[in-house]
C-alpha cells in the first residue's frame, strides 16, 4: 500500500479515503511516462507535496488538491472542469490557483519576467480567495528545493532566486517558520555557495561546545521547572545559516556578537507556566540586558507567539532560551496551516479571520496597478519585505513595510483617513508626518474635513498604496489644474530636447501614444504628468518616436517615389526574379537575415558592389537598413510560380516515439525536399525543439504547410525562422 494512503487513512474519512484513492489513480495516469530531472517517475513530486501537507495536518481536500496541482499544467487535455466533476469544486478551485497560466499565444509573447509576474499576479488573487493555496505552493516549492541538485545549474540560480524573492517571505508572511528557514538555507546554498561553505567553516570550530552548553544548560531547566511542578519539553537547536550571514551583512557585527548562534526551546502546557518558567530561568541565569522579547503579549503579525530571553552561561558564552506552549510552537512551525479552519469541529474562525484581513486587500491592489508586474511588485513591497508592527490607540496591531511613515498608517487604516490626515502623534507626541515608524510604536492620526493630501507626501510615503491613493486623489481633484501643468511640463521637456511642441503633438503622433498608454485623450495624457502618473520622460520619448517613424516613412515613400518607372525583371544566381523599380537586369540576391518570400513585404537595398539585396519589411536588420534612405530602392514581386525559395521553420512538441517520422511523411507527402532537419530534447526533457529547412514558392505555401504541421500529434508551436 502506497505511504501517503496508509498514512491517511489514520487521519481521513473514509468517504475521503475513497477520493483520495482515485486521486491518486488519476494523477498517475497524467504523469505516466513523464520523469523528473532525477529521471525519477514525475508522480514521486506530487506524492511529496501531498506528504507534506498530510504532515502539516492539512484537511483531506488540501492533501488532494497538493497530490493534483500539476495536472492540469502538465497533462494533456486536463481542464479545471474536469478536476471539478470528478473531485469538487473546492478542490479545483485551489488547483486552479496553483496552476501556472497556460502556454497560450498571448503568454508567448511575453517575456519570461512578464510571465512569471503574471503567474504570481493569479496566484495571490488565489490566496485572497482560499488561504489553503499558498500552503500548496510552499509545499510543492519546499520539495523542488529540496530536489534542486538534478537541475542545470541556470535553473538552479533561477529559481533559488525566486525561492528567496518571493516564497521565502511568503512562507515568513504565513508564519510558516520551518518551510521558511529550510527554503532561505537551501536558496542560500545555490545562490552563494562559497559563503555557505565559508559561513560553515567558520561557526564549526566551536560548535561542539556550543551545544554541550545547550545539553547542560537544559538539564538544569528540566531538573528546576520539574521541582516547580511545571512540566516541559526541552531541546536545542543551532541557528540556521542565512539567519547568520543576514546578521553579518545587514548589522555590520561579528560572529561573536551574534547571540542566539544556539538556542534552546521549552515547550510547556499553558500560558501561565511560559512566564513561571521564564522567572525560574532567570533566577538561574543573568539575562543579556535588552535582549528580552515578548511575543505572547504582542505577537508578530505573522501570528508568532513566545518568549525570548538571551543569557550569559556558566562559560560566559551567551545563548538564547524561547518558551512556549504546544499551540504556540505549532503555529511558529507550520503558521498557518495550523490554524486551519476547514478542519471539523474548528472553532473561533473570526479571530482567523481578523488575523487575515490584509489579505483582501491584495484584491484591491489590483485595481491600483497598470500591469501584473506593477501589481506584483506593489504587493511583495507592501507585504513580503522586511517590515515593522505598529499598534492604533486600542491595541490593535498594523505591519508596515520598515521606513512606513505615519501617511502610510493612515491609509493602511482607509484611504478616507489617509486623505484627510491632519496630524498625527507617536507615543503620545506630536510628530511630522515624514517620521519613520518603529516596532511598537503607537499611532494616532488626527482627520479634519477640510485636509488633504499634499505633493510632497509623495517623497516620503513608502507603501505603494499611499503613493497610488495620494495619486488617486490628485487625479480626481484637480483635473483641469493638472491639465495645464502636464501640458506645460511637457512642452518644457520638449524644448530642452530641442523638440518643436506643436510639431510632435501632431493628431498622428498623439494617436499612437495613447494606444501606447491605453488612454482615450491627450488630455488624460497631460492630467497624468500634472499628478505624477507619467512622467515627461515616459511620454516625450513615445512622441519622438512616432515622429522620427513618420518622417522616415515620408523619405521612404519620396525615394520609391523618383524610382517608378516600367517594371522590368531582375534575377538573381538561382533563377528568382523580381521587378527593380526604375532598373533592368540589375544584379539581386535575397537577403539571408530574413530569408523573404512571394507574399511578403519587401524593399531593396543598394550594396557596394553585390547589387541590390532583397529584405524582407520585417527583417531583423529593416531598422538600421531603411534609415539609409540614399540607398533604398523599390522592388516588388515577380510572378514566378516556379521558382523555389528556402525557408527555416521552428517547431515546439512533446516527446514521442514517431514524432519526427510523422513530420517528413507530412513534407514528402507534400512534394517537399528537406534542405536541413535538427532536433534536439528541451531542458525539462518533456519537449522537443526540431528546426528544419526546405523549399517553398511563397509565404502562403509556406502557411499551408505550417497549418498541416500543428495537425501532428504532440506539435504545440510552428514558426518561421527570419534570422538565418
Amino acid at each position: 500500500m502506497d505511504r501517503l494512503l496508509a498514512v491517511c487513512e489514520k487521519k481521513f474519512s473514509p468517504d475521503k479515503i475513497e477520493l483520495l484513492k482515485k486521486a491518486i489513480d488519476f494523477a498517475r495516469e497524467i504523469h505516466a511516462g513523464q520523469k523528473r530531472e532525477s529521471l525519477e517517475p514525475y508522480y514521486v513530486h506530487p506524492e511529496a507535496v501531498a506528504m507534506i501537507l498530510v504532515e502539516m495536518e492539512m484537511d483531506a481536500d488540501t492533501v488532494i488538491a497538493g497530490l493534483l496541482h500539476d495536472t492540469v499544467e502538465d497533462g494533456m487535455d486536463v481542464s479545471i472542469d474536469q478536476i471539478a466533476s470528478m473531485f469538487g469544486k473546492d478542490i479545483a478551485k485551489m488547483v486552479d490557483g496553483v496552476t501556472k497560466l497556460t502556454n497560450t499565444n498571448l503568454t508567448q509573447m511575453l517575456s519570461r519576467e512578464d510571465r512569471q509576474a503574471e503567474n504570481l499576479r493569479k496566484m495571490f488573487l488565489a490566496i485572497a480567495n482560499d488561504v489553503r493555496v499558498v500552503i500548496i505552493k510552499l509545499a510543492d516549492r519546499l520539495h523542488n528545493m529540496r530536489t534542486l541538485g538534478y537541475c542545470s545549474r541556470e535553473k538552479q540560480i533561477r529559481k533559488a532566486k525566486e525561492t528567496m524573492d518571493v516564497y521565502a517571505p511568503l512562507a515568513d508572511r504565513f508564519g510558516m517558520g520551518a518551510v521558511k528557514v529550510e527554503l532561505e538555507d537551501l536558496a542560500f546554498s545555490y545562490l552563494m555557495p562559497e559563503e555557505c561553505r565559508k559561513l560553515k567553516s567558520l561557526i564549526e570550530p566551536k560548535q561542539e561546545e556550543r551545544m554541550s552548553l545547550l545539553k547542560t544548560a537544559a538539564r538544569k531547566i528540566e531538573t528546576a521547572l520539574r521541582e516547580a511542578g511545571i512540566k516541559a519539553e526541552i531541546n536545542g537547536r543551532p541557528k540556521h545559516l542565512y539567519s547568520i550571514y543576514r546578521k553579518l551583512n545587514n548589522k555590520k557585527v561579528t560572529l561573536n556578537e551574534i547571540y542566539d548562534l544556539v538556542a534552546l526551546r521549552v515547550i510547556v502546557d499553558t500560558v501561565k507556566d511560559c512566564y513561571g518558567a521564564l522567572g525560574i530561568i532567570h533566577s538561574i541565569w543573568r539575562p543579556f540586558p535588552g535582549r528580552f522579547k515578548d511575543y505572547i503579549a504582542m505577537p508578530k503579525t505573522n501570528m508568532y507567539r513566545s518568549l525570548h530571553t538571551t543569557l550569559f552561561s556558566d562559560m560566559g558564552m551567551p545563548f538564547e532560551v524561547q518558551i512556549r506552549t504546544w499551540e504556540m510552537h505549532r503555529t511558529a512551525e507550520f503558521g498557518i496551516a495550523a490554524h486551519w479552519m476547514y478542519k471539523e469541529g474548528r472553532s473561533q474562525q473570526d479571530d482567523l479571520d481578523k488575523k487575515l484581513e490584509w489579505l483582501h486587500q491584495l484584491v484591491d491592489y489590483e485595481s491600483d496597478a497598470s500591469s501584473s508586474k506593477e501589481y506584483v511588485d506593489n504587493v511583495r513591497h507592501d507585504f513580503f519585505t522586511d517590515y515593522v508592527f505598529v499598534l492604533t490607540p486600542n491595541g490593535e496591531i498594523i505591519d508596515l513595510p520598515a521606513g512606513s511613515t505615519p501617511v502610510d498608517f493612515a491609509y493602511r487604516i482607509h484611504s478616507n483617513v489617509g486623505d484627510h490626515t491632519q496630524h498625527a502623534k507617536v507615543n503620545g507626541i506630536p510628530v511630522k508626518l515624514d517620521y519613520k515608524l518603529r516596532t511598537h510604536d503607537v499611532v494616532e492620526i488626527t482627520t479634519s474635513p477640510q485636509a488633504a493630501p499634499n505633493r510632497d507626501w509623495l517623497n516620503f510615503v513608502k507603501t505603494s498604496q499611499a503613493k497610488n491613493k495620494i495619486k488617486q486623489w490628485f487625479k480626481k481633484a484637480n483635473r483641469e489644474e493638472n491639465i495645464t501643468r502636464g501640458r506645460d511640463m511637457l512642452s518644457e521637456a520638449a524644448r530642452r530636447q530641442g523638440q518643436k511642441f506643436s510639431e510632435i503633438t501632431k493628431p498622428d503622433y498623439v494617436q499612437q501614444v495613447l494606444q501606447r498608454l491605453n488612454m482615450n485623450d491627450i488630455d488624460d495624457v497631460y492630467a497624468a504628468i500634472g499628478y505624477g502618473g507619467l512622467t515627461t520622460g515616459q511620454v516625450l520619448n513615445k512622441l519622438m518616436e512616432a515622429h522620427r517613424k513618420a518622417r522616415k516613412e515620408a523619405e521612404l515613400a519620396q525615394k520609391l517615389s523618383e524610382n517608378e518607372q516600367q517594371p522590368l525583371k531582375s534575377f538573381d544566381a538561382e533563377g528568382r526574379a523580381v521587378i527593380v523599380k526604375g532598373e533592368a537586369n540589375m544584379v539581386v540576391r535575397f537577403a539571408q537575415c530574413c530569408s523573404p518570400l512571394p507574399g511578403d513585404k519587401i524593399f531593396g537595398y543598394i550594396t557596394r558592389g553585390r547589387g541590390v539585396s532583397i529584405h524582407s519589411e520585417n527583417c531583423p536588420n529593416a531598422a538600421s537598413l531603411l534609415a539609409d534612405a540614399e540607398r533604398i530602392i523599390g522592388v516588388t514581386w515577380a510572378d514566378e510560380e516556379s521558382a523555389k525559395f528556402p525557408v527555416t521553420i521552428h517547431i515546439l512538441a512533446k516527446e514521442r516515439p514517431g514524432l519526427l517520422m510523422d513530420i517528413s511523411q507530412l513534407l514528402a507527402n507534400m512534394h517537399i525536399n528537406l534542405r536541413r532537419i535538427n532536433a534536439k530534447m528541451s531542458d525539462d526533457g518533456a519537449g522537443v525543439d526540431v528546426s528544419m529547412s526546405f523549399d517553398v514558392q511563397n509565404a502562403t505555401h509556406l502557411e499551408t504547410i505550417t497549418k498541416s504541421m500543428l495537425k501532428i500529434g504532440g506539435v504545440s508551436e510552428v514558426s518561421r525562422v527570419m534570422n538565418q
